[in-house]
């Protein structure tokens, strides 16, 4: 078979050229949620965008190196097609294409397999970091047992009764407060199973409301995405006190 060399050259440099913009593509990708989480001056809206954005938009810039080697492995062997015939072209064609379905499915299961638990640490680090407040001191997280005094009734049956978390910021020398709000099932466990972190809160069933008198009863279900591995943790609700 012919080969038309005007063809070859042409495509070997669009492919080049396309190669290194989506190159450029993934790195603006990551660069842009870096800039983002960069100029969100609070802490609490800083985690949440990362919670929702971080692992969307590095399989954002995944995808755009996947597609940048594929159009680079596309220029390679030129010459040898030049002399063999365009045959040699549809191979490369297909083979390229084959590794990049390939690897499109081995970082997809990457991404979401291993990714979670850096997710994870960093939300950490910003959930635990100082807060200051409008004065400009830092402020004190209080513990599980100082907080309640600071939450409303309904935010303590949250607690109580949902995968919900709160924490308690005080500013000791203004008597500032701030309190956020957590919801657990938004987060990756490592799974006990499989030992990757996709082990997540599938549904929640209040087995025996507390009373005045007697602890409640809280079964958390847990479902690992990878693996299908189940779990129910029990956890023992207080005894209602008479403000709640």
């Amino acid at each position: 078979m012919d080969v038309p060399h005007q063809f070859l050259d042409s495509w070997s440099q669009y492919m080049y050229l396309g190669a290194i913009a989506f190159i450029v593509l993934g790195f603006l990708i990551l660069g842009y949620h870096e800039f983002r989480i960069l100029i969100i001056k609070d802490l609490k809206e800083k985690y949440d965008y990362v919670n929702l954005n971080e692992i969307k938009y590095f399989w954002y810039a995944i995808i755009a190196f996947i597609v940048a080697a594929f159009l680079f492995f596309n220029t390679l062997a030129t010459d040898m097609i030049h002399k063999s015939g365009m045959t040699w072209f549809y191979v490369r064609l297909f083979i390229t294409t084959s590794f990049a379905i390939i690897f499109y499915f081995i970082f997809f299961s990457a991404v979401r397999i291993y990714y979670p638990r850096f997710v994870e640490k960093r939300l950490r680090k910003l959930r635990n970091k100082p807060r200051v407040s409008p004065e400009g001191n830092v402020m004190r997280k209080l513990t599980e047992q100082e907080e309640d005094a600071h939450l409303e009734e309904s935010m303590i049956e949250e607690e109580l009764f949902h995968s919900i978390d709160y924490d308690v910021w005080i500013d000791e020398k203004t008597g500032h407060k701030k309190i956020e709000k957590y919801f657990a099932y938004q987060h990756s466990e490592e799974c006990p199973e499989c030992g990757y972190f996709t082990f997540r809160i599938d549904r929640e069933e209040l087995e025996k409301a507390p009373t005045l008198d007697e602890t409640g009863l809280f079964i958390k279900h847990f479902q690992c995405s990878y693996c299908n591995h189940r779990e129910g943790r029990e956890q023992v609700l207080a005894k209602l006190s008479t403000n709640v």
